[in-house]
């Protein structure tokens, strides 16, 4: 299977130099780190073991990399703009999509794009970041799950969870992507939001009892948007997330990187869209809509 890596940063390069490793032929798609992986290879500094992956088959253009059987899709929510330019190249007559991206609304938007029975949607539950140029560590967590958008696995979907669980990857295939969607957005809603907005790492944000509460504020309304768009999402599942967020090590979460170096943030995607479908409902969501018009003032501030 020749798999194509659009995004190979913390996510998509972590995912794929563990594929490449197993043996899979993986294919990644760079822009700023091309030329030290190219000279150099991927450093993983993993808490399941380093390793050094070198030679590795990376390229600038996506024309270079021609048609695949898999492109996985790590990019950051806010270049989906982009996705015709990047994608497109790598399609062919067979080709599935799989984006791991955050957020709501990525797979309808590659449907239009490429037809939604290519379409595929993961979910990965990862603490990594990308340090430097070719270096990626891996700190905590890493699981992954996958589903098919707007129908249930098939053979494709199958083949594609063995592959990632012989990479060392633990992935499972969910019935339901829109709601495993929304569960992931119970976790990402309160601590990409609040880490980003508040400029905090994830463990002062649960040692703060004001912040814990708004925290669990924010999940419950989160719970109440899914509810209304047809999905529950049980009490339970909300109190494991937290019980898991208060066994972290100190982390950034991707969207307070972004903000640190001055990036823009997947809020649209993250906290945007989960929102406006909330209120589309009728939901009254004070706590989402501070939270998102607080990192909304961030992100269009001027940069110093």
């Amino acid at each position: 299977m020749r798999i194509g890596i659009v995004g190979a940063g913390a996510l998509g390069g972590l995912y794929g130099a563990f594929l490449a490793r197993a043996g899979y032929d993986v294919h990644f798609l760079m822009r700023r780190d091309f030329e030290t992986v190219k000279a150099s290879g991927l450093v993983v500094k993993s808490c399941r073991g380093d390793f050094h992956l070198d030679p590795v088959q990376c390229y600038q253009r996506p024309e270079d990399i021609g048609v695949v059987d898999l492109v996985f899709i790590g990019l950051k929510t806010t270049t989906n703009d982009r996705y015709q330019e990047l994608i497109s190249p790598l399609m062919g007559p067979t080709t599935r999509v799989l984006t791991a991206q955050n957020g709501l609304g990525n797979e309808e938007s590659l449907a239009e794009l490429f037809g939604a029975e290519r379409v595929s949607g993961g979910l990965a539950f990862l603490c990594s970041n990308r340090t430097s140029p070719g270096v990626i560590n891996h700190l905590d967590y890493g699981f992954l799950h996958i589903g098919n958008f707007q129908r249930g696995p098939d053979e494709t979907l199958l083949t594609f969870a063995d592959m990632f669980n012989k990479s060392g990857v633990e992935c499972t295939v969910v019935d339901d992507l829109a709601l495993a969607r929304w569960k992931k957005l119970i976790w990402n809603v309160p601590f990409n939001g609040l880490s980003a907005l508040l400029d905090m790492t994830v463990d002062k944000i649960m040692k703060k009892h004001k912040l814990h509460k708004r925290a669990w504020r924010l999940m419950r309304e989160v719970q109440a948007a899914a509810k209304a768009d047809g999905l529950t999402i049980e009490d339970g599942f909300l109190e494991h997330m937290m019980e898991l967020t208060i066994k972290m090590e100190p982390y950034y979460t991707s969207m307070h990187l972004d903000r640190q170096h001055g990036r823009p943030m997947e809020i649209e995607s993250i906290i945007g869209e989960p929102l406006r479908r909330g209120q589309q409902h009728g939901l009254d969501l004070p706590y989402m809509q501070n939270l998102y018009t607080g990192l909304k003032e961030i992100d269009t501030a001027p940069k110093l």
